[in-house]
């Protein structure tokens, strides 16, 4: 009886001690494949997602690619450090096209054409109060004096800016207020051409009003702070110095009428001028010699630019696109006013051939342009309004 207690207890000691065994192998076992396996696969990498803003519109979501990190030197407290934040790649994608990979706070979406200093801190570069303004003119140098007195009528508040179609900068020096001025020189090339590529609206964005002006007009009875007040008080958008002129006017409603302050239409001097009271040329509608843009209207009007039509013929016709009401936010400023030289000096820049000359070539591009203009916008808006009564009848259908 004895010998068999014996030989049941040793064989039990022997199943324990066999099990134990058996039971670190296979742990030890695991760890070595657990590992192989961990250092096999590819780092985690969380997947980019771009919802369109139309379902996400206040939501600034950042998408985060952790790449190899050493989770276990971390202190949950303290959070990323400066190593960790190099490990992990950032994607915005409200962010501006192309800088979806920045922080977004760190981003520079907009500019200004301020003028700074190569020394010192760059806080103390600016004057206490930046020009709220900016005035654009295309000038030849032939145009000095008139240049010279039309600049003299705006303040320090403005921004100038000079685009200069003949080549002739330096020579400006002879004025005290050249050195604060922006100059842009391209031989040949219109100030339509100049604004589609120097005045984007992210790069003036800052300015509240933005004047873009011909060289020839005359300002003995204009003042820029004076109208700046008037455009604010009848909240027009989109305006115009009212034109007095030695020559024919072309178009009525920019000529000037004494004794009132704004003007946002007129009536029918002829029959069949005005097919409708609230559209040009009869009201929302201003000349392109004198125009004076809101910052937002701005925005518009710059993506309305052509890049390969360079005279802004037509475009006058078009700008009511850009507000709404447009006869109510579209208008011509009576009190402050101006003269039309009506000096072709740009006209003279082209090339005379196949027996036209320089002028007479000009002006039939102006034309030509005018006519692609208006044809390239209908057929715009017709395949626009074809696309959306397409999508509407698919949704129905639906």
């Amino acid at each position: 009886m004895a010998n068999r207690s014996e030989n049941s207890l040793r064989c039990s000691i022997s199943k324990t001690t066999n099990g134990g065994i058996m039971f670190l192998i296979a742990t030890f076992a695991g760890m070595v494949i657990g590992f192989l396996l961990g250092t096999s696969f590819p780092s985690l990498s969380l997947i980019k997602m771009n919802f369109p803003s139309s379902i996400l519109p206040s939501v600034n979501t950042i998408y985060v690619e952790v790449e190899k990190q050493d989770i276990s030197s971390r202190s949950p407290s303290k959070g990323l450090s400066s190593s960790d934040a190099s490990s992990h790649k950032i994607w915005v994608p409200s962010n501006p096209r192309g800088a979806e990979m920045l922080p977004p706070s760190f981003v520079a979406a907009e500019s200004d054409l301020y003028l700074r200093r190569l020394w010192g801190l760059p806080k103390d570069d600016l004057p206490e109060v930046k020009p709220k303004y900016l005035v654009a003119f295309t000038v030849a140098y032939e145009q000095r004096k008139n240049i010279d007195d039309c600049i003299k009528k705006f303040s320090d508040n403005f921004t100038i800016v000079l685009f200069h179609y003949d080549g002739r900068t330096s020579e400006y020096d002879e004025f005290e207020w050249s050195r604060r001025a922006i100059h842009v020189s391209v031989p040949k090339q219109t100030k339509w051409w100049y604004a589609k590529r120097f005045l984007h609206p992210d790069i003036i964005a800052p300015y509240e009003y933005i004047f873009i002006w011909d060289e020839d007009l005359g300002v003995e009875n204009f003042d820029a702070e004076e109208y700046i007040k008037i455009v604010k008080k009848h909240g027009l958008e989109i305006s115009q110095p009212a034109v007095e002129s030695r020559k024919k006017i072309t178009w009525r409603i920019t000529k000037r009428i004494p004794g009132i302050e704004v003007h946002k239409e007129i009536k029918e001097w002829a029959p069949g001028h005005c097919k409708d009271p609230h559209l040009p040329p009869c009201a929302g509608f201003i000349e392109i010699m004198a125009p004076v843009f809101t910052r937002d209207s701005w925005r518009c009007v710059w993506h309305m630019l052509q890049n390969d039509l360079v005279h802004g013929w037509g475009l006058d016709f078009a700008l009511r696109k850009c507000v709404e009401p447009a006869h109510e936010k579209i208008g011509v400023v009576d009190s402050q006013w101006i003269i039309h030289q009506k000096i072709p000096s740009l006209a003279a820049q082209g090339t005379p051939q196949d027996g036209k000359s320089a002028f007479q070539g000009v002006r039939e591009r102006c034309h030509l342009e005018w006519t692609i203009f208006e044809k390239r916008m209908s057929r715009s808006e017709k395949k626009y309004l074809k696309e959306i009564a397409s999508a509407s009848s698919n949704s129905t259908l639906n």
